[in-house]
């Protein structure tokens, strides 16, 4: 059976002073799966991100859902935590409940704390299925293949090459030129194109 926790924050006021925190916790705490809920003010800080990493060695948490901002500000920065606690970083769901509940129902805090239970009720259901992910790196062979040796082919190659890299250049032709071979001068100094 997975151990899910839910980390709630505050987010100073911007998500606590809408959103019913206490009212939320307690109703996330009894989601499938989840045994061990909490709120924090910062949960970003050092202090909130020591609460996570001490409820995984604790609680034996094999998912973390957080509900914060957005995942674009913090995402990277929870993943990091739960790998300080031992835990596989790709194991973490957020759910954005200040831009998606707090901003937008700021004068309904009804609404803007079910609909806070609601997306944290997603996350935990997503967080359920993920699995663990492992990062790899693929070594790359640092040369470029230019496919036709007209103008542009023939002045992206020296481009890459004067960048320092290996070039080969392709073209099906027998020469290269491509239809400026084929002109007998070139405008405006009228010099040979051959």
């Amino acid at each position: 059976m997975q151990r899910i926790g839910i980390f709630v924050c505050w987010c100073g006021l911007n998500i606590g002073a809408v959103v019913d925190m206490s009212r939320a916790v307690e109703a996330v705490s009894k989601f499938p799966g989840v045994v061990y809920a909490t709120d924090y003010k910062y949960m970003c800080s050092e202090p909130g991100q020591e609460i996570i990493i001490q409820a995984v060695r604790e609680h034996r948490l094999d998912r973390v859902v957080v509900a914060s901002c957005s995942p674009r500000l913090h995402e990277a920065t929870f993943r990091k935590t739960l790998a300080r606690a031992g835990l596989n970083p790709y194991l973490l769901e957020m759910a954005n409940i200040r831009e998606q509940c707090a901003w937008v129902h700021q004068r309904e805090p009804e609404k803007a704390t079910q609909k806070a239970i609601e997306l944290i009720r997603r996350a935990v259901s997503k967080v359920s299925k993920l699995e663990p992910l492992f990062e790899s790196t693929i070594p790359v062979t640092k040369r470029a293949l230019v496919i036709g040796g007209g103008i542009a082919g023939m002045q992206t190659a020296l481009d890459i090459a004067d960048a320092g890299y290996q070039v080969i250049l392709v073209e099906r032709e027998p020469t290269i030129g491509g239809k400026m071979a084929m002109l007998d001068k070139t405008f405006p100094t009228l010099d040979c194109s051959a």
